[in-house]
């Protein structure tokens, strides 16, 4: 009965309260639930992505409705993996998931704007004059200068119109051009790979005026130097599926849940298979709470745990009990067979160079290239030359490969690792840096030469004259001081011996990890490696590569690698996580970026050598080089400020410069011809004679200062400017935070001996500051011009990243809003004001362009021994041997826009490719002519295809790149089966016919194509993995010797202690001294470790300044330090604190925290300068950011070039941007002033059109 009763009350409506009181029923009206039904309505969805440094390019669903972007949420339609995978789906993060919020946020960037100064002088100047001359009117007037760079960064911008703001940029091009030469405009964007399309607008751009494009992945501490040294390659890695793969990971200074939130789950799923992992930070950070171990190093110290790991990886799985499987991998894959000469000093010996074929009788039978042939000894004991060394790779087809044979007949070979059955021993002298004293950083006392007893083998050399040498195996047991009963000292006997660098017991002393985990990790790596056949992975992320020494960190992660030979194998090897690099069709990128289409070579330059030039903060330079020098060194032979070697490298054709010579390239030519010589001759003798000089010689000269820069899809002044309060002084000429002193000023200052020293250094360099965004950044506030670009869900794009496998597009889901435009409809409209302005001003010009000796080309055998330095040492200069290559580019400037418009002819005759290889592209040219249609106007771009709009340029990579196109694929294949005489185009022919078009990844991400041009496949058995193709397909690393390389032997490594890994302690940068108790606002100070880790609340400084992100966190910059810091000097959490050195200052509030280590202090990386940040005690200005406490230190040994693998390539190799040896001065604030003054919050008033 009562479920009759139930049912007939079932329609009643209940009315009331129930539950005690806690709840209500009521009747009222629900109509307000349609408001909420509406919010999340929609008319379409579009795929797009974020074009952000992240890594993670994950395709997000836009939503649109009547117009309007409303939400985004993560698309969950990837390609699948294999069966015994997780998929890489869903992809995304809490950042991306806020993205939209900046597209209609006071932020966002509406019109394009002037500052106010510069508009006033420019609209009185073009009363009278026409653009061209109006620019020159005001740049070269000092006051005018003057007034408008001394208020970059105080406000005062002006709303103003397309058409004007292209005719100021096209006139300061137009006259920068004509006055100083094309290698005054100077250019800066990161991270092709975040979105590809648009920063070839910029360089393209660029290129084709003859401009320079600066570097990024090398200034943004990014690029490992080791991989270059090492492999030959900038930097090639596992995708995150593959982490799938592994069964033992060890996650080194990557924060993975953090910085790479859309492949942490692969790290967290591949537990539940039964893989150990293993985390070593410093702090106790978020990946920690995911691993069954946690290795606390002290921060800056982790190459001598990494030192101590291979002691024990070495001793017992190559010595006491060697693995088969290592042996083979060691013999085969690396240098250690190879032998190096041993040079007599004071009674013992010194590790060389490699042993060439040219220093033997005959050349040993080698007529091509026998210098560059390195030499090991096989089981009959005779001497040969394996083959894949880099002088198989020039000069001859067939031989460069790594099979198991020598170089003469051919015959097969099994190579010897050690010399120790020769009976022959020798004392060899290491350098030991352990010792070396640092107020902040443990010593270990010990000889700087520790002498060692190693087995040798003495040979004939081709003057007859005997010589020790010594394999790198040998070398190496002796480096980690392991004992092998060849008597001598400064061997271990024990991993208890703390007196001998490299044991577990003498690391514990340095890093303060207990040699008991240290022995234990180092075991169960290589026992797992072992058994696995190489399935342990090192997941490395950016805290270990920006440290001055950045280098050996990571070597000494790379070696446990190779000794466990797990390079190259599925599950294994180096997983290095730094920044979006992976552009993987690069190949058809590359002509479109840089204007190889129409003109060759395009000017390019290093990032962190330019900006620690022109940024004068050389100027301030503390530390000698002479405290990083081996003590086996000749000291004399060295000077000791850096920017004499960066000057060295330069004339040396090691690194590019940038400008590049201290007159107007163009008119280098016009005075070539005057004087009836050749422009090489011209300039060759000119160098010599000194009437014409590199400009990094006379960097505060005028004719030497860049002179435009444009800045795009970057936050250059306010995320990764190193120094960026020289940045503000010295380049920009405006109010800033600098107390360092001048080298000038200071009686214990050395001053550079190859540059023109004057006391004044120049301040104010750059003329026109354009940057185009999509928010008011910090790089906007100090611009001069800020165009506003499309957002990532305005315009149409393509991202691909290393952390998997696919292409996906950025799409247009509505038009831009307001006035912004996409990159490249931006450069379109700047190249056609250009054009039009160059007409009368610039013709057909010839422009002579220097060029370094770049990595796989044949120049990086140009110097086989080292070289000299042709200045010094009293030599003619040679382009291409000892000086920078010299070229002559025709300029053809009132075509321009044509040029921009349409893809070139060069594309026809000289065909593509990369990395060394190249193919013919005629097909692929005229398929692009049907595709984009041809240009029908009469010029210079008639009958050419058309690259009119994004989607064109998208095209054309997607046809030109062999990762998108199979035909293409096959013809790169095929090109470097000539080079290896191998037939590897087996592992594209299945995918011949696929070609990818815009529209396809706008419907589902795509599986890219493997290619020759990358270490790994893409293949449906096998994850990405770098080297696989090496180990599997036999292809040599590109090395000179072929393989990976424990031992670097050009003379500039071996002078500075490291042509073998070993523990460096931080450099003294000495820039708290000057500024502790000098300033002082009666709070307690203490100097702490600066660290600058990746963040949460945003990707680089995107994001930090979002509403919904700034709410999630503490909504401001922040520093966290350690409670035991803290309590020193009186600090709570949330307190206001200043953290200051000679460089500048800043001001954040305190996040008192026990997972950071005593003696650190942590500012998460890049947050802007521009939300709620008040002015300094020190300063007396704006607070700053993270990068306004650091100045860049350059290291010698990434300026090497000229030398096989250590050879400059754009973003490949060249001087790193470092910071982590930075200390600052911490304390409380006293008085927290806003500097809004009496009249903070008023509006700027509008300038009259009618000036």
């Amino acid at each position: 009965m009562s479920y009759l009763l139930d049912q007939l009350r079932f329609f009643n409506r209940k009315q009331g309260e129930f539950a005690d009181g806690h709840g209500e029923t009521r009747i009222e009206s629900r109509d307000w639930e349609n408001v909420y039904r509406s919010r999340w309505q929609y008319d379409k969805i579009v795929r797009s992505t974020h074009g952000v440094n992240c890594t993670g390019s994950c395709s997000w669903k836009i939503y649109v409705k009547n117009g309007l972007i409303t939400w985004e949420t993560q698309q969950t339609d990837y390609p699948r993996t294999r069966n015994d995978l997780p998929n890489h789906e869903p992809r995304g993060c809490p950042r991306g998931a806020s993205y939209s919020w900046y597209i209609y946020s006071a932020n966002r960037l509406k019109y394009p704007k002037v500052r106010k100064p510069l508009l006033k002088l420019w609209r009185e100047a073009r009363r009278n004059m026409a653009p061209v001359d109006a620019w020159a009117s005001i740049v070269e007037d000092k006051a005018k200068a003057e007034s408008y760079k001394s208020k970059r960064g105080m406000g005062g911008f002006i709303r103003s119109s397309w058409d004007e703001v292209n005719e100021i940029i096209a006139a300061a091009n137009v006259y920068t051009v004509k006055q100083y030469g094309p290698d005054r405009v100077v250019g800066f964007s990161p991270i092709p790979a975040m979105s590809m399309v648009s920063y070839a607008a910029g360089s393209r751009y660029l290129s084709l005026i003859g401009g320079v494009c600066l570097s990024f992945y090398d200034w943004y501490c990014d690029l490992p130097p080791s991989s270059p040294q090492v492999w030959g390659e900038q930097t090639d890695v596992p995708e995150s599926a593959d982490w799938y793969n592994s069964n033992y990971i060890i996650a080194w200074g990557s924060n993975v849940p953090q910085t790479r939130t859309p492949d942490a789950h692969f790290f967290t799923e591949v537990r539940y298979k039964g893989t150990k992992t293993v985390s070593i930070t410093p702090d106790y950070s978020e990946v920690a709470k995911l691993t069954d171990q946690w290795l606390n190093p002290k921060q800056g110290t982790d190459a001598a745990l990494a030192q101590a790991f291979a002691h024990v990886i070495f001793k017992e799985f190559h010595l006491e009990k060697p693995s088969a499987y290592f042996t083979d991998y060691a013999k085969r894959y690396t240098d250690m067979p190879m032998l190096v000469l041993l040079n007599e000093k004071d009674g013992s010996f010194i590790a060389d160079r490699f042993l060439r074929a040219s220093d033997l009788t005959g050349n040993l039978g080698q007529d091509n290239n026998p210098e560059w042939k390195t030499i090991a000894v096989d089981a009959n004991g005779e001497l040969v030359s394996p083959q894949g060394s880099i002088g198989y790779r020039w000069g001859e087809k067939g031989k460069w490969n790594i099979e198991a044979r020598e170089g003469g007949a051919g015959r097969d070979v099994d190579l010897r690792l050690s010399q120790i059955d020769s009976g022959e021993t020798a004392e060899i002298a290491f350098p030991y840096f352990g010792g070396q004293v640092h107020e902040h950083f443990t010593a270990v006392e010990g000889d700087e030469v520790q002498l060692r007893r190693v087995p040798v083998l003495s040979v004939t050399l081709a003057d007859g004259r005997s010589a020790k040498v010594a394999s790198v195996f040998d070398l190496m047991a002796a480096n980690l001081g392991i004992a092998r009963g060849l008597g001598g000292a400064n061997v271990a006997a024990s991993y208890d011996d703390a007196s001998v660098p490299g044991t577990p017991a003498w690391q514990e002393k340095i890093t303060g990890v207990a040699r008991e985990k240290a022995i234990q990790i180092a075991r169960e790596f290589a026992d797992n490696a072992d058994k696995t056949k190489g399935r342990s992975m090192i997941i490395v992320g950016a805290a270990m590569n920006h440290w001055y020494h950045m280098d050996m960190n990571y070597r000494g992660l790379i070696n446990m690698l190779m000794l466990c030979g797990c390079v190259g194998q599925t599950g294994g090897g180096w997983a290095h996580y730094v920044g979006q690099e992976k552009l993987r069709p690069q190949c058809g990128w590359l002509p479109l970026a840089f204007g190889l289409d129409w003109s060759r070579p395009p000017r390019q330059m290093n990032g962190t050598s330019f900006f620690y030039n022109h940024s004068s903060q050389w100027r301030h330079e503390k530390m000698s080089i002479h405290e990083v020098l081996s003590p086996l060194a000749d000291k004399s032979q060295f000077p000791e400020h850096m920017l004499d070697y960066n000057i060295r490298a330069e004339r040396a054709g090691w690194l590019p410069s940038a400008p590049q010579l201290n007159r107007n390239p163009l008119q280098i030519c016009r005075d070539a011809k005057a004087a009836g010589m050749s422009p090489v001759d011209y300039v060759t003798k000119s160098l010599k004679d000194g009437t014409l000089r590199f400009s990094c010689e006379q960097p505060d000269s005028p004719e030497n200062f860049p002179r435009n820069m444009f800045v795009w899809r970057s936050n250059l002044l306010g995320s990764s400017g190193k120094g960026h309060e020289y940045m503000l002084k010295y380049l920009l000429g405006t109010k800033n935070g600098v107390m360092n002193e001048d080298l000038g000023k200071r009686a214990d200052g050395f001053k550079p001996t190859e540059a023109e020293w004057v006391d004044n250094g120049a301040i104010g360099k750059l003329d026109l500051v354009t940057t185009l965004d999509f928010r008011m950044s910090s790089t906007c506030v100090y611009s001069d011009i800020v165009l506003p670009t499309a957002t990532w869900y305005e315009k149409d794009d393509m991202n691909t990243s290393d952390m998997h496998p696919f292409i996906h597009p950025l799409s247009a889901a509505i038009d831009p809003a307001w006035e912004a435009k996409s990159d490249w409809e931006i450069y379109k409209g700047i190249a056609k004001a250009f054009s039009k302005m160059a007409e009368g001003q610039l013709g057909v010009e010839q422009d002579l362009v220097t060029v370094p000796l770049l990595h796989d080309t044949p120049g990086e055998l140009a110097q086989p021994f080292g070289g000299t330095d042709w200045k010094t040492e009293g030599k003619d200069p040679v382009p291409g041997k000892n000086c920078p290559n010299i070229t002559v580019v025709e300029r053809d400037y009132p075509n321009t826009y044509k040029k921009f418009t349409s893809l070139g002819p060069l594309l026809d005759k000289l065909g593509n490719g990369g990395k060394g290889i190249n193919w013919n592209t005629e097909h692929e040219v005229e398929f692009l002519g049907e595709l984009n249609y041809k240009v029908r106007e009469e010029g210079v771009s008639q009958g050419r295809p058309k690259i009119e709009t994004a989607i064109d340029a998208a095209e054309v990579i997607l046809s030109l790149a062999p990762e998108t196109n199979g035909h293409v694929a096959v013809k790169a294949w095929a090109a470097l089966s000539e080079f290896t005489g191998r037939d590897h185009s087996h592992l594209a022919l299945p995918k011949e016919h696929e070609a990818i078009r815009f529209r396809d990844i706008q419907a589902q991400p795509r599986k890219i194509i493997s290619s020759p041009t990358w270490s790994g496949l893409e293949d449906e058995h096998v994850s990405y993995n770098a080297g696989y193709t090496n180990v599997h397909e036999l292809i040599p690393w590109r090395t000179i010797t072929g393989r990976q390389q424990f031992y670097q032997d050009h003379p500039w490594m071996l002078a500075f202690g490291e042509g073998l890994m070993s523990y460096r302690p931080p450099i003294n940068t000495r820039s708290t001294g000057y500024v502790q108790g000098k300033k002082s606002n009666g709070n307690p100070e203490i100097a702490l470790n600066w660290i600058t880790p990746h963040q949460k609340w945003g990707i680089h400084s995107t994001y930090t300044d979002n509403l919904i992100m700034l709410t999630l966190s503490r909504g401001g910059p922040i520093v966290w330090m350690s409670e035991i810091d803290a309590k020193k000097v009186g600090i709570e959490d949330n307190d206001w604190i200043e953290c200051f050195n000679a460089n500048g200052a800043l001001t954040a509030r305190a996040v008192v925290s026990q997972r950071v280590m005593e003696g650190m202090v942590m500012m998460y990386h890049a947050q802007e300068r521009i939300v709620n940040v008040p002015g300094s005690e020190t300063t007396k200005t704006r607070g700053g950011h993270h990068n306004s406490v650091t100045r860049v230190v350059l290291k010698p040994t990434h300026m090497i070039g000229g030398y096989a693998q250590l050879a400059y390539g754009f973003n490949y190799y060249g001087t790193v941007g470092c910071n982590r040896d930075e200390f600052v001065v911490v304390r409380k604030m006293k008085n927290v002033d806003w500097l809004d003054g009496p009249n903070g919050d008023a509006l700027p008033q509008p300038l009259p059109q009618d000036i």
